[in-house]
């Protein structure tokens, strides 16, 4: 079980403490989809926190679509679909064969001829390769530096042309344009998802495109080292992603309280940067902004008292989502034909 640190003393809210920290292990799989979240009880054993308080947060993350309520049974971590794939390799011949065998005779218990049957399976096929060909990362535009992180993983890892589309112009971008896979992490999935719904009542042609949600790396070196620093030193937290500052911010509080003193900037802001790298003992660093914070400490070198620790976090997205992207995108190269399950 994922274990919560709340400050009791913090100047941030104790609510917003354990909420950021479930967001977060929701986001990074460490509470993977129907997963059931600890009951209220538990949590208020484990964090001190009063259990109407904690009904609350509950309640905020069902309303934000990272849970769901079943009634008698508990809460648990809502799947959005592409996150329960798995690779075939992992997959036996023989299950996939069951799993073949028993979608068609689903469709057939329904009344369907088996013609029917491959013509909408085609269809769907069609339907994912032709959305596709063009990938669309969204967040919302005060969180733009977290789209142009995905967008440079992506990019690099698919080795195919990734667009950012704020959510805000999601919709007109769909209505002007061919399907398209439209990728974001869970904190706006929920928000990308409505703009998709929208489409498939008014049945726009932009019905085709489809939300893959992807996970994010869990940080679990990075916040096992925040634990290790010693008291009153000054951590910098640095990131193209205003979202994934505050995030941090409150995560390191959670963990430390006053016990560390702690500085954030967005890479481009060059004034805070520059107040990081003079007061900061180690500097956690996404990837897209460590070569600007580098260059950036060794441009000032010799006017600082000591260097920082640099600790540049090896990526943004998980590494098995980017696995998965392959497979929805049809990029995955399984080898040539001799190489599948028979099935």
């Amino acid at each position: 079980m994922v274990q919560f640190h709340i400050q009791p003393d913090s100047e941030i809210p104790a609510s917003t403490q354990l909420l950021n920290q479930i967001c977060f292990a929701i986001a990074s799989r460490q509470f993977p989809p129907g997963y059931r979240l600890p009951s209220t009880r538990q949590l208020a054993m484990q964090t001190g926190l009063h259990r109407n308080t904690i009904s609350k947060i509950y309640e905020r993350l069902e309303v934000a679509g990272f849970v769901e309520a079943q009634a008698g049974s508990g809460i648990y971590v809502r799947s959005l679909g592409q996150e329960s794939l798995s690779p075939p390799e992992q997959q036996s011949s023989s299950s996939i064969r069951d799993l073949m065998e028993q979608s068609v005779e689903t469709f057939l218990h329904h009344g369907y001829s088996l013609v029917q049957v491959r013509e909408l399976l085609l269809k769907v096929i069609t339907e994912r390769l032709q959305a596709s060909a063009q990938v669309i990362v969204t967040v919302p535009q005060h969180d733009w530096g977290a789209g142009e992180i995905m967008v440079q993983e992506l990019q690099q890892a698919l080795s195919i042309p990734v667009e950012l589309v704020f959510l805000e112009a999601l919709e007109a971008t769909l209505k002007a344009g061919q399907a398209a896979t439209v990728v974001t992490v869970r904190y706006f999935a929920k928000q990308a998802e409505e703009v998709l719904k929208a489409f498939h009542r008014e049945g726009d042609r932009a019905n085709a495109s489809r939300i893959i949600p992807i996970d994010i790396y869990n940080y679990d070196q990075e916040l096992q080292l925040i634990q290790t620093l010693p008291q009153s030193s000054c951590l910098g937290l640095v990131s193209l992603s205003s979202g994934t500052l505050e995030v941090a911010e409150v995560m390191v509080n959670s963990l430390r309280g006053d016990d560390l003193y702690v500085l954030s900037a967005q890479c481009q802001d060059q004034q805070k940067l520059n107040a990081v790298i003079h007061y900061a003992h180690t500097i956690i660093s996404d990837r897209a902004s460590c070569d600007r914070l580098k260059s950036t400490v060794q441009a000032h070198a010799e006017e600082l008292i000591r260097l920082p620790q640099i600790v540049c976090c090896p990526n943004y997205i998980d590494r098995q989502s980017i696995q998965l992207l392959k497979l929805e995108l049809g990029l995955e190269d399984n080898g040539s034909s001799d190489a599948l399950p028979a099935v």
